[in-house]
């Protein structure tokens, strides 16, 4: 197998649920990458979460912070904690379900 240094900025908003291993999908014009997908989603596992604290749940849809394997932040339901993977929508960082 060859390694290529594919830019970030070429993942747009998805580059932060890029992990190693991932399959991805690489475009190239003359051995120069130029277009870059991620999968539509992805499972990461949850690194840390806060604990959940009971408030305003009328709305039905009450969200927590959690810190995902890449680094960076996503909003959870509740019932999540650290050690789950969840499945995350790439195109919009929002969570989806939690992973079998």
């Amino acid at each position: 197998y060859e390694q290529f240094n594919i830019p970030k900025f070429l993942f747009g908003n998805s580059a932060k649920f890029v992990s190693e291993g991932m399959n991805l999908i690489i475009a190239f014009e003359s051995d120069e990458p130029i277009l870059a997908s991620a999968p539509p989603h992805v499972e990461l596992e949850i690194t840390y979460t806060e604990p959940a604290v009971k408030g305003d749940t009328s709305s039905g849809k009450v969200l927590k912070s959690a810190k995902i394997a890449t680094g960076f932040e996503v909003q959870v339901p509740l019932f999540c904690t650290t050690g789950d993977k969840i499945e995350i929508d790439t195109r919009t960082g929002e969570y989806r379900s939690r992973a079998n």
